[in-house]
């Protein structure tokens, strides 16, 4: 599990792009949102952001207030993903958020 960085820049993730593989973690191409303008990074440089303690980056959970960070984690095969924490294969938080433009 990523620890948040208190120190990082926060941003909510609204929106990503996903392939269309069986595999669930390895869905994601890009996640994306809105602040001052709308944004779109790769899933590999968000993954990096996250790891450097640059960005630390959250969800809000549909029907709700209540949101929940956004973290790399790791497949069985050693390949490194985003998630929400919490989630489980069955429920996922980033995959069931809007196409990105």
């Amino acid at each position: 599990m990523t620890a948040v960085n208190p120190k990082a820049q926060t941003a909510q993730v609204k929106c990503v792009n996903k392939h269309d593989r069986p595999n669930p973690h390895e869905r994601i191409t890009h996640i994306g949102g809105v602040g001052a303008t709308r944004w779109k990074i790769t899933q590999e440089d968000a993954i990096g952001m996250i790891e450097r303690g640059e960005w630390n980056f959250y969800v809000v959970l549909t029907g709700t207030n209540r949101s929940v960070w956004v973290e790399v984690a790791r497949s069985r095969y050693g390949h490194k993903y985003l998630r929400t924490q919490g989630d489980d294969d069955t429920r996922n938080n980033l995959l069931s958020l809007p196409e990105c433009p």
